[in-house]
């Protein structure tokens, strides 16, 4: 992103005391670059002024109070009311052409002089009407002077407890002001071809726009860097593991291993193990993803990867993003090695020091009797101290969820092996060639036999009183239930569209009290990970009934007694997302079951109601996908008249850039990247943009210790 901005210090700018350094810290911004790189997530625009009856009018017409701005002249001198102990109250009232508004400031007595009669503001804030008299509650506003234009897009960012709206912006203004010094990464040659901005006045018109063409033309630009990066990292990775040398896998009777199935493969299974096998019977390192739903069988297919390594005299690593996932994987995984001989061990942050250091010594040891040929873990695997004596594959599960960084460190563990990924998450090819483009794809698209579809409803919240009673008659009849909220408790946010979001923390109190005698818990990514695997072994054992969780629940939990999914704001939530909390269920002989909770389920042909409805009547993971690109559109960034949409849940890649917006940037991208390769291949003429790629890519792995 815009790394070649300053490094300087937030605490040396003014404003930033050891308080506040203490809580922008909490949101990744420890200097200056760091602070221009947090983003806005929408706009307020303010600059769209309605009167006081249009403002009443447009809430009840949408459903929903908005907030909205209205210029108004103060009719009468602001009054000081204490209604009771700790309270005050400044009132005054105001008025436009089309009716008069009381106003009302709480606890804001130092403010009883600002209002003088005759003088004019621009309040923004959500307008009531009671009979024929208009109301405003705590309003912001801003006086309205002569030769002075108001800001017309105050943008929204991301905030924690401490930190208010205002700050950030005064803060984010004053360094635009004073400290802005960009040397701009990308060639001249491709902003002109792209039709792109320079650095500084894509920084500028992102936290300051001045119209909506100017937020456009900043997006497009820190969008195309941030793609731009990733495919330049993407392209040079793949030409160096080509020139690179892995271990040549010949025997390849799996035999042994498909005897001990209870069950035949799919054709889909058998596809991708030949693929796999074609790959490893070969110097020139494999580096495939294996993409399929949940629940097809990927991970038999990762097994035969693994046995053919160990047959070739070779050691393998399996990598999950949580320990939820790594602990399952070693349980299911091991559990059929070791019928074959197969010494494996778990290596995961929570592993007992005596026990990582036997880990090390049997992965390292020249004694093939001792060597340890599997081990399964998570980021644990990257530590410095593990090293393989014959290092021959490399299994990552929902790779997407590492990071690049992750996976630099990964690729520079050791140089000569083969490289199998992992994901449920159903990619569009489009997506797949930037996410993905050093990567060979095999694809699932079959279910074993027997497999049970999830029957999909989309309802609005009137129904939660039915669906508290289905939770009941899953439960009695021996059933699970998750439950999914976009947030995990309420909203730090200064938005009212944002409090509306079902929280888990305040989800989980209210059914447990609706759920007497019915065990309800909790889990989210916010947790320590020993109460996170302390809850989902509760849940897994069937302690634990009714699960309320975050997404953190949509990779690697496996209870097959669970058999109804509700996932509430579901609007919320990308498709594919859906498709996979979706495929946490139905994976028993339960009927299962899939309600999602939306106040969309009643606004027939809008986007938010296609989506969900596509959901319904869908289940092939990748058309969904495909579905996904085609309905959304730029909204999901652009919030110019106050909707409040909020960023998908769960965690990005990218800071700016939309993979469902900017699908043909990709392409576009993608050409730029390999016109500048093909002509410096090591970046030699463009030493800031190589070095920015060389630090999101190949970084060494004492940077991750």
């Amino acid at each position: 992103m815009t790394g070649a901005i300053s490094k300087k210090p937030v605490r040396e700018l003014y404003g930033v005391g050891p308080s506040k350094e203490k809580l922008l810290a909490r949101l990744d911004i420890r200097t200056v670059g760091d602070l221009l790189n947090h983003f806005p997530t929408r706009y307020e625009n303010r600059g769209d002024v309605v009167t006081l009856a249009e403002a009443v009018l447009l809430n009840r017409s949408q459903g929903i109070d908005r907030k909205r701005a209205v210029v108004l002249t103060v009719t009468t001198k602001p009054r000081l009311e204490f209604p009771k102990k700790g309270l005050d109250l400044v009132k005054f009232k105001a008025q436009d052409e089309s009716g008069t508004c009381e106003i009302t400031l709480f606890n804001q007595r130092y403010r009883v002089s600002e209002f003088p009669v005759g003088s004019v503001f621009r309040f923004w804030g959500v307008v009531n009407a009671f009979g024929k008299t208009y109301t405003l509650s705590s309003p912001e506003f801003e006086p309205v002077l002569p030769g002075r234009e108001l800001i017309s897009f105050l943008p929204v960012y991301p905030l924690t407890a401490g930190l208010t709206q205002a700050y950030l912006r005064q803060l984010v203004s004053r360094v635009l002001r004073d400290e802005l010094k960009c040397e701009d990464p990308l060639p001249e040659t491709v902003r002109t071809a792209y039709g792109l901005c320079d650095l500084s006045t894509a920084v500028r018109q992102i936290h300051l726009p001045q119209s909506e063409q100017e937020i456009e033309q900043a997006r497009k630009r820190l969008s195309f860097e941030e793609l731009f990066y990733y495919a330049l990292g993407v392209s040079m990775t793949r030409s160096m593991r080509l020139s690179e040398k892995a271990p040549l896998c010949q025997r390849k009777d799996l035999s042994s291993l498909t005897d001990l199935l209870p069950y035949h493969l799919t054709n889909g299974q058998t596809r991708a193990i030949k693929e796999i096998m074609d790959d490893m019977n070969s110097t020139v390192p494999m580096n495939r993803i294996l993409v399929g739903d949940v629940g097809c069988g990927k991970t038999i297919c990762a097994i035969a990867a693994i046995w053919l390594a160990v047959q070739n005299g070779m050691q393998a690593a399996l990598m999950a993003p949580t320990e939820i996932l790594a602990k399952q994987h070693y349980r299911d995984v091991s559990a059929t090695l070791k019928q074959l001989g197969c010494r494996c061990a778990l290596l995961t942050g929570s592993t007992k020091a005596s026990e990582k250091k036997q880990i090390y010594e049997a992965l390292q040891t020249d004694d093939p009797s001792r060597r340890l040929h599997v081990v399964i873990g998570t980021q644990a695997l990257l530590s410095e101290q593990v090293e393989f004596a014959a290092p021959g594959l490399v299994v990552t599960d929902e790779q997407h969820r590492f990071g690049v960084k992750q996976r630099a460190v990964l690729a520079s563990k050791n140089e000569h092996f083969h490289l199998l990924v992992m994901s449920a998450t159903p990619i569009p090819r489009s997506l797949a060639l930037i996410l993905y483009g050093d990567l060979s794809i095999s694809k699932i698209n079959e279910m074993p036999p027997g497999r049970q579809r999830v029957e999909t409803f989309v309802v609005n919240d009137s129904y939660h009183d039915r669906l508290v009673e289905f939770i009941k008659k899953t439960v009695s009849e021996g059933g699970q239930a998750y439950v999914v909220c976009p947030a995990v408790e309420e909203s730090d946010e200064e938005d009212e569209d944002a409090l509306r979001l079902k929280s888990v923390s305040e989800y989980t109190q209210r059914l447990a009290q609706e759920l007497p005698g019915i065990r309800v818990d909790f889990v989210h990514g916010k947790m320590k990970n020993q109460d996170k695997e302390a809850v989902m072994e509760s849940f897994s054992s069937g302690s634990t009934q009714v699960l309320v969780a975050t997404t953190v629940i949509e990779v690697g939990v496996n209870v097959p007694n669970a058999s109804l999914m509700i996932v509430e704001n579901a609007e919320r939530f990308g498709l594919s997302q859906l498709h996979q909390l979706r495929g946490r269920v139905g994976r028993g002989t339960r009927k299962s079951y899939c309600v999602l909770v939306s106040e969309s389920a009643d606004k027939k042909g809008s986007t938010a109601y296609q989506r969900l409805e596509s959901m319904r009547t869908q289940y092939d993971g990748f058309a969904i996908a495909e579905q996904d690109l085609k309905i959304r559109g730029p909204g999901d960034f652009l919030d110019l008249t106050g909707s409040g949409t909020i960023r998908q849940s769960g965690e990005s890649l990218f800071k700016m850039a939309s993979l469902s917006h900017d699908t043909k940037m990709l392409e576009q991208v993608r050409q730029a990247a390999d016109v500048l390769l093909a002509e410096d291949p090591d970046l030699s003429d463009y030493p800031v943009l190589k070095r920015l790629v060389t630090k999101l890519f190949f970084i060494q792995r004492d940077t991750m210790n």
